[in-house]
């Protein structure tokens, strides 16, 4: 069933994406200007993401590619660093299109937008149609996503086992940022420009290495898509619940409380758990989200094989409202969450089943959200 869950920290995406579509679509005044970029030395958690999370084409082999990548602080790469001009300006990015181009970076630059939200922007749009947004997999770094004429031929391949053509037709690019300024990552050609907006404006003249121009949007997608998708994203978290979501965490124990519950309930069970001497014992559970519950799978079977969890069972997940972390040996440290569910067969009982994260790319905070507000939410209703 591997292919039909997705990583929890995707699902959430998509989660984000129901609760407000307002993704920048009501700005006003002048176009946003780029958030600083950190540092290589202030994180890398995306340089180890897998190919088939990553999923950034680079433009002309169709191919995933998936390498570290760490750049120096861009001030602001829309404009450029301090106004200096594009150094791929010779290619015809005169100043008045240059200004033009910034002016509708409103429409499309949406730094917080998913993947999946940027494909549902533009799967239904002219070739040509794009969005820039902040690469959730490498820090540092900016996503171009577009719609294409045609699809990658791995793309074909997909759609005769009844793949959705429309989604394909959105291709992935990813922009960035060095030094010499920014430029699409994995084309040779492809000159460095001293901002975003100049790249974009010279994309919007020649494709250069990209399948085709970029067409400059005089309107912002986002309220196209509100205008005629609120039906669809109604069934989305059910959609969601649907397919599951899972990863791997630490099971550190479950506490028995009674009748307590919420946020009272997570803090005692992280007070007992960690207090206890010895430590009690752990160990990596596969956590899996669903309409049916949660199901735990101890993959080695150190402490038990596997646990199910019915949805109309647990009533209640947070983090650890303290805000500890568990130590496993000298310096890792992880988020502490849990659940509260009732125990079989009893109204007033209540155990608390305690995790830590264990992989920085599915963050406590986004498996707490999923269960949350998709599984309990929707079970509520």
């Amino acid at each position: 069933n591997g292919g039909m869950e997705h990583s929890l920290l995707e699902a959430v995406e998509g989660l984000e994406s129901l609760e407000s579509l307002d993704l920048g679509g009501g700005q006003k005044g002048p176009p946003p200007l780029l958030p600083q970029k950190r540092r290589s030395s202030e994180g890398r958690e995306g340089a180890s993401r897998s190919p088939s999370l990553s999923g950034f084409s680079s433009p002309r082999s169709g191919s995933s590619l998936s390498l570290p990548f760490s750049s120096p602080m861009t001030p602001d790469p829309l404009r450029g660093a301090g106004g200096a001009p594009s150094p791929g300006s010779d290619f015809g990015s005169k100043p008045d299109a240059v200004k033009f181009v910034q002016d509708t970076s409103k429409f499309w630059y949406k730094p917080d937008i998913s993947r999946d939200q940027a494909i549902a922007l533009l799967k239904d749009k002219e070739p040509g149609a794009f969005v820039v947004r902040d690469s959730h997999s490498f820090r540092g770094a900016y996503g171009l996503a577009m719609k294409v004429a045609t699809p990658p031929p791995s793309a074909l391949q997909h759609s005769k086992k009844g793949g959705d053509l429309s989604s394909e037709l959105v291709r992935h690019f990813l922009i960035e940022c060095t030094q010499k300024g920014v430029r699409l990552k994995g084309c040779p050609n492809e000159p460095y420009f001293g901002s975003l907006t100049a790249l974009v404006c010279q994309h919007s003249i020649t494709p250069l290495a990209l399948p085709c121009k970029l067409i400059l949007p005089d309107r912002d997608p986002v309220e196209d898509l509100t205008e005629t998708s609120t039906p669809t994203a109604a069934n989305s978290a059910a959609d969601l619940l649907r397919q599951g979501a899972a990863c791997n965490v630490w099971y550190l124990g479950s506490v028995a409380l009674e009748t307590l519950t919420g946020h009272q309930a997570v803090q005692k069970a992280t007070t007992t758990t960690i207090s206890m001497e010895p430590p009690p014992p752990c160990t990596v559970v596969h956590f899996k989200v669903s309409a049916q519950g949660i199901t735990l799978t101890d993959n080695q079977r150190k402490l038990f094989f596997r646990r199910h969890y019915a949805v109309n069972t647990v009533i209640f997940c947070s983090l650890d409202p303290q805000g500890r972390k568990w130590t496993r040996g000298s310096s890792s440290t992880a988020k502490i969450f849990g659940f509260v569910a009732r125990k079989d067969q009893s109204e007033t009982e209540n155990m608390c089943h305690l995790f830590a994260e264990h992989d920085p790319e599915q963050p406590a905070s986004a498996i707490v959200n999923f269960v949350s507000k998709v599984m309990i939410g929707a079970h509520k209703k």
